[in-house]
């Protein structure tokens, strides 16, 4: 149980300090870009939603890990222990979207609630951010 715990926090851990560190990144250079100010909102959407999908490959890979070690639980429903099918269900997880196709089972259930979770932070704090880039950039063109 300790082991699970220490893993569910160093993915959320791990994804968050991406996800800031990734938000401090366009923050500095996003001024600077040669682009119209419209444009470079444009550029802050794609920057994080490449943040995102990271993050959700991250937890992919905890899934994926979780379920081929065998005793942190397992998936069952459409899954067939790929890795694509880890990164699919981190995708419906981490957006909330959940379609109920693939289920977790055992201990690996955590993770799949702390990634909606963190999911939800994550996504807000990028669209807080975005609204603050458009209050600054929107008017400018």
């Amino acid at each position: 149980m300790l082991t699970l715990v220490i893993i569910n926090c160093s993915v959320v851990c791990l994804v968050v300090a991406i996800h800031f560190e990734m938000l401090s990144l366009l923050t500095r250079f996003l001024p600077h870009l040669p682009l119209r100010p419209r444009h470079k909102i444009m550029v802050g959407v794609l920057y994080c939603l490449t943040a995102h999908a990271v993050e959700v490959w991250i937890f992919a890979f905890a899934y994926y890990f979780m379920n081929k070690a065998g005793y942190w639980g397992a998936f069952t429903g459409a899954f067939d222990h790929s890795l694509l099918d880890c990164v699919y269900f981190s995708f419906t997880s981490f957006s909330t979207l959940g379609f109920g196709d693939i289920v977790p089972t055992g201990g690996i259930r955590f993770l799949t609630g702390i990634e909606s979770l963190t999911g939800l932070l994550l996504i807000t704090w990028s669209a807080s951010f975005l609204y603050l880039e458009m209050t600054t950039y929107w008017n400018k063109d």
